[in-house]
């Protein structure tokens, strides 16, 4: 099986843990990532936007939010393979739902003030 077969696999099994719809999103879109990520900071949020534009509507980051413009990078979504390829289960959420991980713990729910 290829990786990105396994990929749609997860994400579907994720949602359908969750309660939550499939919504697809193309690899070459950018999502916005802390740099502190790839630094093994726990834990790993995420939340889902509508996509708009070139973006998949993610934003990812580790440890402690912060408001600071330049917090969140734009990545491609084929770079997370290589920064944190255990999010990528996530990435099959639609817009409105947040994910919070870390070792032991996995927490999934609908976030209705993302889509306002």
């Amino acid at each position: 099986m290829d990786r990105q077969s396994n990929n749609l696999i997860e994400q579907n099994l994720i949602c359908k843990k969750f309660n939550a719809p499939f919504y697809d999103f193309d690899e070459s879109l950018k999502l916005g990532i802390s740099l502190n990520v790839r630094e093994g900071i726990m834990p790993i949020h995420g939340l889902r936007h509508r996509p708009e534009g070139d973006t998949n509507g993610w934003y990812i980051w580790a440890g402690d939010f912060s408001d600071n413009s330049d917090f969140f990078k734009p990545l491609h979504t084929l770079h997370l393979y290589e920064w944190k390829p255990e999010i990528i289960k996530y990435l099959g959420l639609p817009p409105g739902w947040r994910f919070l991980i870390a070792p032991g713990y996995e927490d999934v729910w609908f976030d209705p003030n993302l889509v306002i």
